[in-house]
């Protein structure tokens, strides 16, 4: 039983620590089709709070994921990228239970109940939040933003793996694909 236990908060948080959450909202009725051309709004750019560093990483994302889905940058662009960073905490609790029935031989009894407890872990996680918007340059509206959530890495190198992973799980939600 108590392996059952043990399994069963192994298998859930591993499905909790999945790297990289994502989520998307988008203008219905838009035919993301008619874009094909991009640039950055530098005022949007330039109001995230992130360093110098953590920005330029961003953006080469960005630009790396746009030209794999057949975008080029423009200076009368279709749409315009901004960015929006954000950093929380996230507190992970984990429960776990044992109880069980023991046996043996020797002397008295042969079998027997062995006490249970509660062993509760805590994790903590600094994890940063990464909001893509996509606006239509002419119009100047919002067409698309898409969100990621992801734990944070210290290291320059994991820095970049990290922000690469976060840019590309967006941004395979772009563009939407329609309702059937």
């Amino acid at each position: 039983m108590k392996k059952v236990f043990t399994l069963l908060a192994v298998v859930t948080f591993l499905v909790s620590c999945k790297t990289v959450r994502v989520s998307q909202d988008y203008a219905l009725g838009t035919d993301f089709n008619n874009y094909k051309t991009y640039a950055y709004f530098k005022a949007g750019i330039d109001e995230a709070e992130v360093s110098e560093l953590d920005k330029k990483r961003i953006l080469r994302a960005i630009d790396s994921e746009m030209k794999a889905k057949g975008f080029s940058k423009s200076s009368n662009p279709d749409i315009m990228v901004s960015i929006f960073t954000d950093s929380k905490e996230r507190v992970d609790v984990f429960n776990n239970m044992g109880w069980g029935w023991g046996g043996g031989w020797g002397w008295g009894w042969g079998g027997g109940f062995w006490g249970g407890g509660f062993n509760n872990n805590v994790s903590r996680t600094t994890e940063g939040v990464l909001y893509i918007d996509l606006i239509d340059a002419k119009n100047k509206e919002l067409i698309w933003q898409g969100v990621g959530t992801a734990p944070l890495k210290s290291t320059p190198e994991k820095k970049v793996e990290r922000t690469n992973e976060i840019v590309k799980e967006i941004l395979k939600q772009f563009p939407p694909m329609p309702k059937n």
